[in-house]
């Protein structure tokens, strides 16, 4: 049985009334910071996601259907939702950042620099040309072995194919 709180609240967000928003936060709001925080430990982090939570609450209150949940558990679910959403967020964008502190990207010497190879584009001319276009592409344009098939229209095997051999030839250049 619905309570007169929950039909009133309902009642308001099918109208898109602003105040139901705040009926919400007043009814709802502690119980959906602990379904965040089952999620996620970090209460900054948390209070974003209940944030979060809110707007999307608002965003979709016409799709809510009293007919096929109750209300909190609707709330429940895209507090959740949201929480885990963030959680994976945050996953992947620190797999994603450059580690500079374990980096050796800066401690490269120019004693550790072969200087014999610096002229690598002089000898690229000395291979044969469609060996070239690919380790142009791939080393020099920065593209990666699946962009370089698309922008040269080359099947992708043939691009790794043209790269192996391509390198082996210039391998022979340099260490002949």
């Amino acid at each position: 049985m619905i309570s007169g709180i929950e039909k009133e609240i309902v009642n308001l967000l099918q109208k898109q009334d602003k105040r139901a928003i705040s009926l919400l936060y007043k009814n709802y709001a502690d119980a959906l910071y602990g379904v965040v925080k089952k999620v996620i430990a970090d209460d900054e982090t948390a209070q974003d996601v209940l944030q979060e939570t809110f707007v999307k609450i608002w965003r979709y209150a016409k799709k809510y259907d009293p007919a096929k949940a109750k209300l909190f558990t609707w709330l429940y679910r895209i507090a959740y939702n949201t929480a885990i959403d963030k959680t994976r967020a945050l996953k992947n964008k620190t797999e994603k950042e450059v580690q500079i502190e374990t980096s050796t990207v800066y401690k490269i010497t120019t004693n550790s620099l072969n200087q014999d190879v610096l002229d690598i584009k002089k000898h690229l001319s000395s291979i044969e040309e469609k060996y070239q276009i690919v380790i142009n592409a791939l080393f020099f344009e920065g593209m990666t072995q699946q962009e370089a098939s698309e922008e040269l229209d080359i099947p992708l095997g043939t691009i790794k194919s043209r790269l192996k051999i391509g390198l082996r030839e210039l391998k022979k250049i340099y260490n002949p």
